[in-house]
C-alpha cells in the first residue's frame, strides 16, 4: 500500500540578493509571468515569482547575506538544483551564458548535460531531452 500523499510542491525557493535580477533571469531561460498576483503569496522587495507556462511556480526570496554556493566546494554546498530539459545543447548553452549564466562544467562534450550557476550562483544543469 502507497503512503498517502500530505502535500502538493507548490514551487521551488531560491534565496538570492536581488530578486527582480533572479526572476528575470529564469523568465528568460523559460518564459512565463514574473510576479503574476496570487493570493499564496506577497510581493515585494523581498519576494518574487514566476509562474512558467506550464504551470510550474519558481519564487525568489530576498536575503540581506546572501552566500551563494560554490560548486563542487563541501564548505558552501549547491544545496539543491535545477534540471532543465533542451533540444539543443549547443545552442541552450550559448542562450543561458547570453543571459548571464557562468559555465561550472561542460563535461568534455561527453555527457548529455552541462553544469551552469544563475546569477546568483545556484547551480542548473542543462539536459539534452
Amino acid at each position: 500500500m502507497l503512503p498517502v500523499m500530505i502535500a502538493k510542491l507548490q514551487c521551488v525557493v531560491l534565496d538570492c540578493a536581488d530578486v527582480a535580477q533572479l526572476s528575470r533571469f529564469y523568465q528568460s531561460l523559460l518564459g512565463g509571468e514574473v510576479n503574476r498576483p496570487d493570493p499564496r503569496w506577497s510581493l515585494g522587495a523581498h519576494w518574487a515569482t514566476l509562474h512558467s507556462g506550464n504551470g510550474f511556480v519558481l519564487a525568489f526570496q530576498r536575503v540581506e547575506d546572501h552566500r551563494p554556493p560554490q560548486w563542487p566546494s563541501p564548505d558552501r554546498p549547491q544545496q539543491f538544483h535545477l534540471d532543465l530539459g533542451v533540444e539543443d545543447l549547443d545552442q541552450a548553452q550559448e542562450d543561458v551564458l547570453a543571459r548571464g549564466a557562468t559555465l561550472l562544467d561542460d563535461g568534455d562534450g561527453k555527457r548529455s548535460w552541462r553544469i551552469f550557476a544563475d546569477p546568483a550562483g545556484h547551480p542548473f544543469c542543462l539536459v539534452r531531452d
